[in-house]
């Protein structure tokens, strides 16, 4: 049996998105079909559309998503119709070089269902990270369904997926942020804000936040920063230094991506701090520092690929702080929209004013 359901594709490198009709097959060994209930219009999914993944156009897009497990394939137990989950694009295979020294966070051979979803005309669509879920229904392998308290807001459940996560989890699982530590994050869109969200829930006692937009600086502060430091207007080096008693952040998380903002993350922290790389770099980009200065200022140099994130273990522990009022899923949500506003979604995120964008069905 198939399903026909409609769905946000990207059929060509730059050119506006389409709402389409596409076929999805039930599910097989190992797979589930997700009803979807909310998703989010991530910069990823940008990406794709503009060819800056990978050129295996036609793209099915979405992946910051909830939504109801409609149906499951042979063998699968781990989740069940009428599970309420959020999917992740790492499902853990178990196998791995990582996942046998009990490390599944980083799982090298993550996996997606099997079998394809197609356009009408039987082309085979290329899931945005093995989810696809500007949809109405996806097919997904079931270690990408993560089952979480059915009271929560698939909305904001569903910023788990990706940029929600991938900043917190910077903060906790990357940077270790602890009681009383101070951090500094430059940048501060959804993943830099979710990164203060984290650092304020792992008891950061100062955390600065760096933009040169104002608007996101006074969205930073409803998320948990206690100063903020305005990059146009002076260096934020000395500003972050002058906010930690001279000495530097314990912690600086860099989410923008970019040279020269690594740059400054490296000498905004203390001696034996942390510097944590969240933000992505385009493939042609060069970093140049001193061999010296890496050798003598100590500490850490990371980079936190999806927070570091294990989903069973993180996306649950989450959403009960959610629930229990401690972590502000909610103020991510922007604006919710229609399936067929999503290229307007993309038009907006570079004016500044929008966390994200959210998909409800």
């Amino acid at each position: 049996m198939t399903h026909q359901v409609r769905a946000v594709v990207a059929r060509g490198k730059g050119a506006p998105v389409s709402l389409e009709t596409i076929i999805v097959p039930d599910p097989g060994p190992g797979e589930a079909l997700v009803k979807i209930e909310a998703c989010g219009v991530c910069h990823t999914d940008l990406h794709y559309r503009e060819g800056g993944i990978n050129d295996d156009f036609p793209f099915l897009l979405g992946h910051e998503a909830a939504g109801v497990v409609e149906s499951v394939g042979e063998g699968v137990t781990d989740v069940a119709p009428g599970d309420f989950v959020i999917l992740n694009w790492r499902a853990v295979c178990g196998q791995c070089r990582a996942c046998l020294r009990g490390r599944p966070q980083y799982c090298f051979n993550t996996h997606n269902a099997k079998q394809k979803m197609t356009l009408t005309d039987g082309t085979e669509l290329s899931p945005a990270l093995g989810i696809g879920a500007f949809a109405e229904k996806t097919l997904v392998a079931v270690g990408q369904c993560t089952k979480v308290d059915r009271a929560a807001s698939a909305a904001a459940a569903g910023l788990l997926g990706c940029g929600v996560m991938a900043g917190i989890g910077a903060a906790i699982n990357t940077g270790n942020v602890g009681r009383g530590d101070s951090v500094a994050v430059i940048g501060c869109g959804g993943v830099g804000d979710a990164a203060i969200a984290g650092a304020r829930l792992a008891g950061a006692a100062t955390v600065i936040a760096v933009d040169i937009d104002d608007r996101k600086l006074e969205t930073a502060k409803k998320v948990g920063a206690t100063h903020t430091v305005n990059s146009k207007q002076g260096d934020p080096v000395e500003a972050i230094r002058e906010l930690t008693g001279g000495f530097g952040a314990d912690v600086v998380i860099e989410a923008v991506g970019r040279p020269e903002t690594y740059k400054q993350a490296f000498y905004a922290r203390d001696l034996a701090g942390t510097v944590v790389l969240v933000g992505v770099p385009t493939p042609e980009m060069k970093l140049e520092l001193p061999l010296l200065d890496v050798f003598g200022r100590g500490g850490a140099l990371k980079s936190s690929w999806y927070g570091d994130c294990l989903p069973s273990r993180d996306f649950p522990m989450l959403i009960d702080l959610y629930l229990q009022g401690r972590l502000d899923l909610d103020a991510f949500v922007t604006e919710t929209i229609a399936l067929d506003e999503v290229e307007k979604a993309f038009e907006r995120m570079h004016g500044g004013d929008v966390l994200r964008s959210v998909v409800v069905f």
